[in-house]
């Protein structure tokens, strides 16, 4: 056996991602000036990885070319190289994402971009790269290593103008700057009908597959339901209980362990994406608890409490007093993704016995075979990932059984399996405690436990806040963004940014409101964050609040950002501590602060509703609070241009025929045909074959509204887009044949729809789904 590789720079650091890396024969640096001086006294480009320790393809992109000998010598003898962890370093992430979204249209991670030496300005951009050729159309990476430090040698000024472009791009898209434009109860009305018409009726959710659990849109939905006119409301509960039945039920939720997977690769929310993270857990556990306590719903109820048991069983170290919360646990076991959480028949009958392996198979629908099958590894056996058929008590009602025969049955069954699922090898867990994930999960504690009539939540979210707010502070008081036990040095030193200290904020506040703050001690903390957080992201002038501190000459930009992703900004959580803290205490000038600071993201808020959506519920919650002051504040500000409104589409849709007519022997076909208009493009229905593709929303065409129909649709194969070409999407005219034949039991009115994602070379709006004016007709 060969002597283990020395440790590179990165042994120093504390993050179990670059930790990961720190014997890879790739000589890294970690983010600052030593890397910096270096790459200009060589004059050579930066090559920058960012990726995050549980991120499936970021092992697999170390494996294949980080620990491969010959790849490692060309990247240390063309450039100096650079790995960031994400979860540590969202300000670097969001810039650099920024680029690689301008440069090819889509993004992920493994992250690799190159960036010039002296202004730290990007120049070309990617995600994945495999060693060999691998996938059509995509370069290999030792190919992009060539040809970057070829251009570099060969053709400086053309690199160095497209730095300068591709630099200009990123402050564009990471700023949430605009003249103020006026807003109101449209945008809130405009947001909640977006998310009702990207709403999947049948199964649930927003959009096409991959399906991500969206927990911004479900808070809207809740906080929108409570003034909303009785159809409008109809509608919105019919979303959220589609949408939290199928989360609940399916393989999203880890039906043996609890807690929540990241997203589902399917549209049926069966087969995760494995990982688990501690920000989805702790907004769908709080989203889970308020649905319990709004529908009145023992499901409910019993997915919040085992989200929460999960998460302090696994997400916290042996010292329970220390209470912060681990970041994530890994997708993979053994380089095979998912393995710790699948299932045969025969593992389920050794660990059961036959009796509850019978019933076990009837609740998780185990008798329709396997529905897993890994996709990176086609010859391993399939297995199944398991999801409840129906809600518990559905079952029980079929088989004769009490509500609470077959809660106990099952609960009996998943205390087994996973005594059995222990004994396996686990996936990893990133242990580093983040501030801003451990706000919101302190958040759902409290709030949770006040509705759930649990102590224990509360007093754990006591303990977490407490270990944050002492432990993690500099030598100046403020806020660290990270800590992780046995951390060398000042390796975990990283200043907090602007959603730790609001996440934090709302943590407190939500502790002061269970009513256990008889000393008002946890008010008292989150007036400080918010104080803080003023003073070092806050801009009096605009209103305007930072993601960032100034004066931070490794950053290419100041970003301000009102988008919500996986996570509410930094600036919607603010909004909303800013108005608790108001309504909690009947502080005027945090309302005001509220205001001024939703006027200087109107103009982002204006134009992508649903893309602001903690922000359109702040505003809500303004409204209510005094549409007064509202309207005033926005009195003399522009109605918002129509230039290129969220329900724009540059997509124009014909079907050749009015009605079909379809029956158990007599499909029919529709012929369809796309206009799509200058300067726009769409992903095709088959988006490529690499990782890069599997963020994107492809062409669907599909059925809503109804069951009965099968729909099938023989669809182009697209044309070659993205730098390496590795990406198909379809421009100007394309046609298509829909075919449709009976399936099933005929309810509803099904109604034709088409799925898709319009983009431009710079940017991608929002998928689109459209239905189509062709009445279906049952023949007997």
């Amino acid at each position: 056996m060969s002597p283990p590789r020395p440790p590179n720079r990165l042994a120093r650091e504390s993050s179990p991602y670059l930790l990961q890396h720190a014997r890879n024969p790739v000589d890294w640096y970690p983010w600052g000036e030593e890397a910096f001086a270096e790459a200009r006294r060589r004059e050579v480009p930066i090559f920058l990885s960012i990726g995050y320790s549980t991120c499936y393809w970021c092992h697999v992109m170390e494996r294949e070319s980080f620990e491969n000998e010959s790849i490692a010598e060309l990247m240390n003898e063309r450039f100096v190289c650079i790995k960031v962890d994400r979860e540590e370093r969202p300000d670097i992430d969001d810039l650099y994402m920024a680029a690689v979204l301008a440069f090819r249209g889509q993004g992920g991670w493994p992250m690799s971009v190159f960036l010039e030496p002296r202004g730290l300005r990007p120049f070309w951009a990617g995600t994945y790269f495999p060693p060999e050729p691998k996938y059509a159309g995509m370069p290999t990476f030792p190919q992009v290593l060539e040809g970057v430090s070829n251009a570099w040698r060969d053709q400086r000024d053309e690199v160095l103008k497209q730095a300068d472009k591709l630099a200009e791009a990123v402050r564009e898209r990471t700023s949430a700057a605009g003249a103020p434009v006026r807003i109101g109860v449209e945008q809130v009305s405009h947001a909640a009908a977006t998310l009702l018409r990207m709403h999947d009726p049948v199964r649930g959710g927003f959009g096409a597959a991959p399906k991500f659990p969206q927990p911004v849109y479900l808070a809207l939905l809740l906080e929108v339901r409570l003034s909303a006119d009785e159809d409008t409301r109809r509608a919105i509960d019919a979303a959220l209980r589609t949408t939290l039945d199928a989360m609940a039920l399916g393989g999203l939720f880890d039906q043996v362990g609890g807690g929540f997977h990241r997203y589902s690769v399917d549209d049926s929310w069966t087969v995760p994406h494995f990982e688990k993270m501690l920000y989805d857990n702790a907004q769908l556990a709080a989203i889970y608890a308020e649905a319990a306590h709004v529908f009145n719903d023992a499901l409910y109820r019993r997915t919040a409490r085992r989200t929460i048991e999960y998460v302090l069983r696994e997400m916290r170290g042996p010292d329970e007093r220390s209470g912060a919360f681990f970041s994530a646990q890994d997708a993979e076991v053994n380089r095979r993704e998912g393995l710790n959480y699948l299932w045969t028949r025969d593992q389920i009958l050794d660990a059961l016995g036959p009796d509850d392996a019978a019933l076990a198979a009837r609740l998780y629908g185990l008798n329709g075979g396997p529905n897993f099958r890994d996709p990176h590894h086609p010859n391993d056996p399939p297995s199944n990932v398991l999801r409840l058929a129906a809600r518990p008590e559905e079952t029980a009602a079929d088989l004769g059984m009490t509500d609470h025969e077959i809660l106990s049955r099952l609960g009996r069954i998943n205390e087994r399996l996973y005594e059995s699922r222990a004994r396996r090898d686990q996936p990893h867990t990133d242990d580093k405690v983040i501030a801003a994930w451990n706000g919101l999960m302190i958040g759902a504690l409290a709030r949770a436990g006040a509705l759930l009539d649990r102590p224990d939540f509360v007093a754990a979210a006591e303990n977490a806040a407490t270990f944050v707010l002492t432990q993690m502070r500099d030598d100046r008081g403020g806020l660290l963004r990270t800590w992780r036990a046995g951390a060398p040095g000042d390796a975990s030193r990283i200043e907090a940014f602007l959603e730790d200290y609001t996440c934090m904020a709302h943590a407190c506040l939500e502790l002061h409101r269970t009513g256990g703050d008889p000393t008002g001690r946890w008010l008292d903390a989150a007036r400080s964050l918010l104080h803080a957080a003023e003073e070092r992201f806050g801009d009096a002038a605009s209103g305007a609040f930072f993601d960032t501190q100034a004066n931070r000459p490794d950053l290419l930009a100041r970003a301000r950002s009102a988008y919500d992703g996986a996570m509410p900004s930094g600036f919607g959580v603010m909004l909303h501590a800013l108005l608790d803290m108001h309504e909690m205490t009947g502080d005027r000038a945090a309302f005001d602060r509220a205001l001024a600071a939703l006027r200087s993201a109107s103009a982002f808020i204006a134009q992508t509703p649903a893309g602001a959506a903690a922000s359109v519920r702040a505003l809500l919650r303004m409204l209510r609070a005094d549409a007064a002051a509202v309207h005033a504040a926005f009195a003399n500000d522009p109605v918002p241009g129509t230039e290129e409104p969220e329900d724009f589409t540059p997509v124009e849709i014909l079907a050749a025929v009015e009605r079909v007519r379809i029956g158990p022997d007599s499909p029919a076909a529709v012929a369809l045909r796309f206009r799509i208009a200058d300067g726009y493009h769409i992903n095709a229905a088959n988006p490529g074959d690499g990782p890069d593709a599997e963020d994107l929303v492809p062409l669907r065409v599909h059925l809503a509204h109804g069951t009965g129909v099968r729909v099938y649709a023989d669809y182009p194969e697209g044309e070659p887009y993205g730098v390496d070409g590795a990406l198909r999407v379809h421009r100007g005219e394309i046609a298509l044949t829909v075919v449709l034949e009976r399936d099933g039991p005929w309810t509803g009115t099904p109604v034709l729809a088409v799925t898709f994602q319009p983009c431009r070379d710079d940017a991608c709006l929002r998928p689109r789904t459209v239905e189509l004016d062709v009445a279906i007709d049952a023949a007997e």
